[in-house]
């Protein structure tokens, strides 16, 4: 990746949907470079723009689920839990012996979706685990910059949306919980975020001016965000690793919010289960991994224990399976 590649990503962080009219003036490029970096970057690098729905909402779970799989049998698991509409994040962790997914359960349209009944049932998993996340402290609409962090202040500035306005005095006004009227949007949305007005349209049935505005009300109530989904390798980081950690309880929240201001760390948050806090982090090298555990995360005050779990494969990112860099 060159800078202008770099500063194309980190324009999206700040802001999925920005026409690349407004990304090119931003970056000094033109409109044309912008789009075709773009494309470019989705077919060398899997980067994807996802709509996604905030899992804090009242009424939603989110569940980290470890599988402990017989030799061999990992690559086979992962593959089941990737082609699940609820699933994200599906790694291969501990020298593939252990296969880590993200389960989201939208109480709105599916009251069962999280099931542990629902997973792999096969002899070649021997253990299950299920946490549910009790707090995010970075992911989701807190989106990680930290490998990406190209653009100065004033350029984050002139990309970034207005940010959600739960008293409704953004002028975006209308529901601002999901309904089924909303899903065939959202489904779009979620496969890529930089769909077309008359894609949506297509898709949902609706004028393009109500795709516009219910897209609008869903941001500005902060029920709908943007991801970025790119391999973790173009941006240079091999030293993948989700670290469970146990923590003193009256620690929890103090440990969480340090290691959320952590550039290593794309994602942390408290659960439930034996370890109360994990953190997907991201380093060069597991030398630098090594450095980052010893030296920023183990002197953190409360710390009884940690678990690292270093990740050899990732089989599904953020969002579903398919081609990236559609637009």
């Amino acid at each position: 990746m060159d800078s202008l590649d770099r500063r194309l990503v980190h324009a999206l962080y700040v802001d999925g949907r920005a026409p690349f009219s407004r990304i090119a003036e931003v970056l000094g490029a033109s409109d044309q470079m912008v789009a075709r970096r773009y494309h470019r970057l989705g077919r060398e690098a899997g980067l994807r723009v996802l709509g996604r729905l905030d899992a804090r909402r009242p009424g939603e779970a989110e569940w980290v689920v470890r599988l402990r799989c017989a030799p061999g049998a990992s690559h086979t698991v992962a593959g089941a839990l990737a082609g699940r509409a609820d699933t994200r994040w599906v790694r291969l962790a501990s020298g593939g012996t252990e296969v880590v997914c993200v389960v989201q359960a939208d109480s709105g349209w599916d009251r069962d979706a999280f099931l542990p009944s629902k997973l792999p049932a096969t002899r070649s998993v021997t253990a299950i685990s299920a946490y549910a996340v009790m707090h995010v402290f970075r992911g989701g609409p807190t989106s990680w910059q930290g490998v990406t962090r190209a653009l100065s202040d004033d350029e984050v500035a002139g990309l970034t949306p207005p940010p959600p306005d739960p008293g409704g005095t953004s002028g975006a006004t209308g529901p601002t919980v999901p309904s089924e009227g909303d899903r065939a949007l959202l489904d779009e949305l979620g496969r890529d975020g930089r769909a077309t007005l008359a894609a949506l349209a297509a898709a949902t049935g609706w004028h393009e001016a109500t795709v516009r505005r219910r897209i609008a009300q869903l941001r500005a109530s902060g029920v709908l965000y943007f991801d970025i989904d790119v391999e973790d390798r173009v941006l240079g980081y091999s030293g993948t690793s989700l670290l469970w950690i146990t923590m003193e309880p009256a620690q929890l929240s103090a440990a969480g919010e340090e290691l959320a201001r952590h550039p290593q760390v794309a994602f942390a948050a408290a659960t439930t289960g034996p370890s109360n806090l994990l953190a997907s982090v991201l380093c060069p090298d597991v030398r630098a991994l090594y450095h980052y555990i010893g030296h920023q995360v183990g002197p953190l005050p409360g710390i009884r224990a940690i678990e690292s779990a270093p990740i050899i494969r990732t089989v599904k990112r953020a969002g579903p399976i398919g081609d990236p860099g559609r637009d």
